[in-house]
């Protein structure tokens, strides 16, 4: 099976140029907030607050970052302005470290010893969920694997519909049984479809529905337990789709869904398209789930897989 480079330099463009907006914004906040500065002193340390929380890093994050900051100031007595840029750039990556168990490095690289490797795909209406599913069913068969999608969005016609057309534009099969039937035996004939074709992988999507929270735990919790009836272990992830552009409203859904089922993974999408982005550290640092995935355009291409070390030098390269 031929893999591909892990982080090209087409890759690296499309990250730089993905986080642009949030990069522009966070810079000119920055350079408002320090200037006519020599030192950091409380009063720019507290405008750093601000430019931070309001870049979507979360509150929690934030306050981390600040007092990291303090930290170094009280140890180093003087840091001038014109070094804010490298030490917030190594206090990022540090957080980004501590939380990431390393890179994920593996370029869509499945792990040998489940076979099929079941991912079972969560989050709500709007995220991008199906279309992150079909780049990932893209992404995974252009490197050779065998793939199945099951269509368990069972609520939505436009949801089933548009996993069939990503299943015939990459040349993977679809199992579904159309709309309002139960997703969990659309889960199950998957993984059994898997299985019997001898797959790498079964990717499943689950409602978007938030209707209540009960409801949404109990459905998911059921698509679980279907699973397993064939196939123990299934499935192996649990990727929660949030969309970076929602800023704040991100962090409200990692909360739900994180409350109503075993979160394993996370894929941020829409990076793009906002100036927001900052969202990616404050949700990795907060929740404790690796960020996996990042969507950084519309091309399939454009859904990589998350290397903290490359985030952070396009988020500040100037």
């Amino acid at each position: 099976m031929a893999l591909f480079g892990f982080f090209s330099k087409e890759k690296k463009e499309s990250l730089d140029k993905g986080l642009e907006k949030t990069k522009d914004n966070f810079f000119s906040k920055l350079g408002r907030a320090v200037a006519g500065k020599s030192k950091v002193d409380e009063e720019v340390l507290d405008e750093l607050e601000e430019v931070l929380i309001t870049s979507d890093v979360g509150v929690e994050t934030t306050v981390k970052i600040i007092r990291r900051i303090e930290e170094r100031v009280a140890r180093d007595k003087y840091l001038g302005t014109d070094e804010l840029d490298r030490i917030l750039r190594e206090e990022i990556a540090a957080l980004l470290s501590g939380m990431q168990d390393g890179n994920v490095s593996d370029d869509f690289v499945l792990p040998a010893d489940k076979k099929p490797y079941v991912i079972m795909v969560v989050g709500v209406n709007g995220v991008g969920k199906t279309t992150t599913i079909g780049k990932l069913a893209s992404q995974f068969h252009r490197r050779g694997y065998k793939v199945v999608l099951g269509a368990g969005d069972t609520f939505r016609a436009a949801a089933v519909d548009q996993l069939k057309l990503w299943g015939d534009r990459v040349g993977v099969p679809v199992i579904s049984h159309g709309m309002n039937t139960d997703p969990s035996a659309v889960a199950f004939d998957a993984v059994k479809k898997g299985v019997d074709m001898a797959a790498d992988v079964v990717i499943i999507d689950t409602a978007g529905r938030l209707h209540t929270k009960v409801n949404l735990m109990n459905e998911l919790s059921k698509i679980k337990r279907v699973m397993q009836k064939f196939l123990p272990d299934a499935p192996h992830e649990v990727l929660l789709v949030l969309d970076g552009s929602t800023g704040q409203n991100a962090f409200i859904q990692a909360t739900e869904f994180t409350k109503a089922t075993e979160v394993t993974a996370l894929a941020i999408t829409k990076l793009d398209g906002t100036a927001k982005g900052g969202v990616v550290i404050g949700i990795s640092d907060q929740f404790k789930i690796p960020v996996k995935y990042i969507g950084v355009g519309e091309k399939i291409d454009d859904l990589q897989t998350f290397n903290k070390m490359e985030f952070v030098d396009s988020f500040f390269k100037k």
